[in-house]
């Protein structure tokens, strides 16, 4: 009995030494720009999910696969939250966690929220963090066994627009080293205009009576170009919170100008299933999404 009582602690013990590593790493560790001084505190809700809202110290939480497996991707994860908040658990580390399974590392991005009283210009911060994110990755490529031509990045929801906005947002000077080799848009927001938005991120974003020129230029669908990334996207169609229209827009887009895509819509699934644990067509989607990953990198479109 002791005997395998022996063996059961050394196989716990060797397998907790290869499971993911994660670290957490400030973006500014100097000064945050576009930041102003405010008493405001940042709230950690630990509910069904973990809620976090009025971020102050953005951040990257990093999980890293173990080298034996790894294939030198990784994914930077943006959760949603309507701009106002961060589902950080459900669309966050659960999700570097399954992509640690598939040799990826997974990086958690803890981004501003527009709406923070510690923000000077609310529609910038998010995208401000989503770029020195990717920077920080690629700066970090070589100690994190990672390629720094294969980061990629996820978002949900809200996460989405962020992502996307990162992906078609390219003429800044450090357009070079923010933008992603790849996007993966799950249940995204992607425009700003009536009738297609989700309006709670729209307000939240761009505020309530926005000018014209704000909203076009954050509506990604008008953003796409021949350097946007290739994209995945995921949707449902009876998902009543961001219309389905986000994704068939910006999928449209992608077509219009050449880009590599693929887009998935269910018939059913709402909005915010995450993986879709527990329900056998909506977990369908992280194999399709790793499947599409090896095909971006697959011999045959390299040559």
């Amino acid at each position: 009995m002791k005997k395998h009582i022996h063996f059961f602690i050394f196989v716990l013990v060797t397998t907790t030494s290869i499971m993911a590593q994660d670290h957490t790493l400030p973006l500014w560790p100097n000064s945050i720009p576009n930041s102003q001084p405010s008493e405001e505190k940042e709230k950690a809700d630990k509910g069904d999910i973990l809620w976090i809202s009025k971020v102050q110290e953005p951040e990257i939480q990093v999980f890293l696969p173990p080298k034996n497996i790894s294939t030198g991707q990784a994914v930077i994860i943006c959760p949603g939250g309507g701009y106002e908040g961060l589902a950080f658990d459900w669309e966050g580390t659960q999700i570097s966690k399954w992509l640690n399974t598939k040799g990826i590392a997974g990086i958690v991005l803890k981004y501003r929220l527009p709406s923070s009283a510690s923000v000077k210009v609310s529609h910038e911060a998010p995208l401000q963090d989503a770029q020195k994110a990717m920077q920080l990755v690629r700066e970090n490529a070589d100690s994190w066994n990672i390629n720094k031509d294969k980061v990629g990045i996820i978002g949900f929801s809200a996460g989405g627009h962020l992502a996307s906005t990162l992906g078609t947002h390219l003429n800044k000077e450090d357009s070079v080293n923010s933008r992603p080799d790849f996007m993966a848009l799950i249940y995204p927001v992607i425009s700003m205009k009536n009738g297609i938005t989700h309006q709670g991120s729209r307000n939240a974003l761009l505020g309530d009576n926005p000018d014209k020129e704000l909203v076009e230029q954050f509506s990604n669908e008008t953003r796409v170009s021949k350097e946007t990334p290739p994209t995945f996207i995921l949707h449902a169609t009876d998902d009543e919170s961001v219309p389905v229209e986000n994704s068939i827009l910006f999928y449209k887009a992608l077509k219009e100008n050449n880009i590599y895509a693929e887009m998935h819509i269910y018939p059913e699934g709402g909005h915010g299933f995450s993986l879709g644990n527990g329900n056998p067509v909506l977990e369908s989607w992280p194999k399709l999404f790793c499947n599409w990953l090896k095909n971006i990198y697959s011999e045959d479109r390299q040559k």
